[in-house]
């Protein structure tokens, strides 16, 4: 289940949304969003009465931030969609959906599994290319070769038995037309330049300005030199998983 554009809910959602919310795509958005966490609560419920419930893991993420893109594009068949932007957002965070700044890759993501997790918070950074290797190992699957995961099993992590351990995130925008790590709290944006155009290399410190407002670049050139060869490294294995 997931809400994404272009949206169009059924009548008997759009006349659940408080008046409050105003206009025609928050309409709709707001009740995209109600109908997804109602269609949670069927699943939650059909667990819980087939007796499955407390040997279930439910996790609810999200794989972007907000997004404001335009509504009623035509990358779908045409259906009379509300016309207007998305009400994505992502304040105070900068960026959206599509972009590699704080409001286009972090999200929250909920785990829940009675009787196993205790209620709880982690805060280290963790990437979705996490979930794969921890439902895997989870599951007792063990491959017979390398399958070249990016993630890693994170259970103990979730579980309080272990601290995630330091370690280096990636990212690939679409199109990689931006690439960025983060290591520890420093985090280096790559965005291609079009037409000939130099790239613009961005650097931030997340522990002290996690909304990005501060480009450190120009200023710490050996932070940047060290984080471009890591980027340069680790991005070497784009789409190795698709080589043989």
């Amino acid at each position: 289940t997931a809400v994404h554009l272009p949206i169009k809910e059924p009548k008997e959602w759009l006349d659940r949304v408080p008046a409050a919310v105003t206009g025609d795509v928050a309409r709709q958005y707001a009740a995209c969003v109600m109908h997804l966490d109602d269609s949670v609560g069927r699943i939650v419920a059909a667990l819980e009465k087939s007796g499955k419930r407390d040997n279930t893991l439910i996790v609810f993420t999200s794989d972007n931030g907000g997004s404001t893109a335009e509504n009623a594009g035509q990358t779908y068949p045409p259906d009379d969609y509300a016309k207007g932007n998305l009400p994505g957002n992502n304040t105070p965070l900068r960026g959206e959906k599509a972009g590699l700044y704080e409001g286009g890759i972090r999200v929250c993501s909920i785990a829940n599994w009675p009787g196993k997790l205790k209620a709880g918070k982690v805060a280290s950074p963790l990437s979705v290319a996490d979930w794969m290797p921890t439902f895997c190992a989870l599951a007792g699957f063990k491959a017979d070769k390398d399958l070249k995961w990016d993630g890693k099993n994170i259970w103990p992590v979730l579980a309080g038995e272990a601290t995630a351990e330091s370690r280096l995130l990636y990212w690939a925008g679409p199109g990689f037309k931006q690439q960025a790590v983060r290591d520890g709290d420093w985090k280096f944006i790559v965005t291609k330049g079009d037409k000939g155009k130099a790239a613009r290399e961005e650097l931030f410190d997340l522990a002290t300005d996690p909304n990005e407002t501060t480009d450190l670049a120009g200023r710490m050139t050996d932070k940047v030199a060290a984080l471009k060869k890591k980027l340069a490294d680790v991005s070497m294995a784009d789409r190795d998983s698709m080589a043989e």
